[in-house]
């Protein structure tokens, strides 16, 4: 049985990595929605999209997220959810990630929160949301491959 040099894989293990940032791995689908809208109205848009997020716009400006396990709790509660509004079950003025954001950082910003979806802002305008999928699909794809160590 040929022994492994452990100190050769693990030079393979150390490989830098580009770091990204979040504006590189931001949702080109996002689905916005008005804070009167209807709860089933925002979910609908958001399975027909098929993404986990609706960020609510007052005009040009962010008011809130609703997520799907917001819409989970409201039909949870028996809600009527044709006719309660977002505004009702959404997290107001959620934090948000700049496009220059690292990664790492809006990960440890979701696991340290709870989110599962970050906005990502460019000063006050919504440049799309980022989730936890996105950052460990990215995380995942840069993985340097094993390889074999002649032993």
């Amino acid at each position: 049985m040929a022994s492994r040099s452990f100190s050769k894989s693990a030079k393979v293990a150390e490989v830098s990595r580009r770091a990204f940032t979040v504006g590189e791995l931001v949702h080109a689908r996002t689905v916005t929605t008005s804070p009167d809208s209807p709860v089933a109205e925002a979910a609908a848009a958001m399975v027909r999209e098929k993404v986990g997020s609706a960020l609510v716009m007052q005009g040009p400006f962010l008011a809130g997220i609703i997520t799907e396990r917001d819409v989970l709790k409201a039909a949870a509660s028996g809600a009527d959810l044709t006719s309660i509004p977002v505004t009702a079950w959404m997290t107001k003025d959620p934090q948000a990630a700049s496009p220059e954001t690292p990664a790492e950082d809006a990960a440890q910003i979701m696991l340290l929160n709870g989110f599962r979806h970050l906005p990502v802002m460019q000063g006050r305008q919504v440049c799309g949301v980022v989730s936890l999928r996105d950052l460990f699909a990215a995380r995942i794809s840069r993985r340097p491959q094993q390889r074999d160590v002649p032993g």
